[in-house]
């Protein structure tokens, strides 16, 4: 008889567990069922901004972009002085700290506001940023989508070209560039895009070699559609996910490399201002005036990281695999 009620009261315990279970089952069965309802009907468009609005993390990155980018934009508002301007007398404003007296970020080794030199700054090195990754985008994806739609000869010859500047030393070689075209920010943008184009074309070149044997690509042969049409016009609108994603990561590596050439003497010279330059003047004072260091590396940072998760979310959103719909 004890073993008869164990079991009894065993058996009654499992039943109970496995009908919860089948309950929980059934609960997440009909709300995955409700979600695909839901999905249903809405273009890959609207539900790749969908995703994107859900994942927090890209929103957050997105909003904090948004307001360094504002920021840099409306600096002659926010500040009452212009990046090089020079208090008289100088040495009575020199090396103040963050403050009523030094503004809100201090000010620097000649009395120039750090407010207004970190925001100007910033206004550089984002626009090297976009610009890198603008320009480089457009060379890899015409350098991968033809390797990867023709194949054959051509495409061995540029995947030889673009593995040749991969094996090349990029700082270096940056370094004896800019010092040879100069320091402007037109001639940093197109030293950097030389060398940032590579893993795009790549990218692009999969895609395409992927989808030039697609039913879609073969049905737009069979209507007499030209080569150019069925690259831009039919594959490379299905490919723009990655790219877009690549894209973003470009921004975050320009400003990043930008800022180390700068630092090293070698990018945007004097007296324009970028966020690694700002760093170089302020090294020489980095024991007794560590703002100096301290807020244009806090702007490298955040924004780098800002835009690296912006990319994650991106990647996450344009994914054709993913899934996740729900909040």
């Amino acid at each position: 008889m004890p073993d008869v009620t164990e079991r009894s009261v065993t058996g009654g315990v499992s039943s109970a567990f496995g009908a919860q279970a089948v309950e929980a089952a059934e609960m997440s069965t009909s709300t995955d069922v409700a979600l695909g309802i839901e999905a249903q009907g809405m273009s890959p468009g609207r539900l790749a901004l969908r995703r994107f609005l859900r994942h927090k993390l890209a929103m957050g990155s997105a909003l904090v972009l948004l307001i360094i980018t504002l920021a840099t934009l409306l600096a002659p508002v926010l500040t009452h002085h212009g990046y090089a301007d020079i208090p008289t007398p100088a040495f009575k404003f020199r090396l103040l700290g963050p403050g009523a007296a030094g503004g809100l970020f201090g000010t620097d080794g000649i009395g120039r506001d750090m407010l207004a030199r970190v925001l100007y700054g910033g206004r550089v090195s984002l626009a090297v940023g976009m610009g890198v990754a603008v320009l480089s985008t457009i060379i890899g994806t015409v350098v991968g989508a033809i390797s990867g739609f023709f194949g054959r000869g051509l495409d061995l010859i540029l995947m030889r070209i673009t593995d040749f500047f991969l094996a090349m030393p990029l700082l270096i070689i940056l370094i004896i560039m800019s010092k040879v075209f100069g320091g402007s920010i037109l001639d940093i943008v197109l030293i950097l895009s030389l060398f940032f184009w590579m893993p795009i074309a790549r990218i692009v070149r999969g895609l395409f070699l992927s989808a030039r044997e697609k039913e879609f690509v073969e049905a737009a042969r069979a209507l007499g559609a030209s080569n150019r049409r069925i690259m831009f016009r039919h594959i490379l609108p299905n490919t723009l996910g990655p790219i877009i994603v690549s894209a973003t990561l470009i921004v975050a590596s320009a400003i990043l490399t930008e800022s180390v050439l700068s630092f090293l003497g070698f990018g945007v010279q004097q007296p324009v201002p970028t966020w690694g330059n700002l760093l170089e003047d302020g090294r020489q004072f980095t024991t007794i005036a560590p703002w100096l260091v301290w807020f244009p590396g806090l702007f490298i940072l955040i924004t780098v990281l800002a835009v690296n998760f912006l990319g994650d979310g991106l990647r996450d959103a344009l994914d054709p695999t993913q899934r996740r719909v729900r909040a």
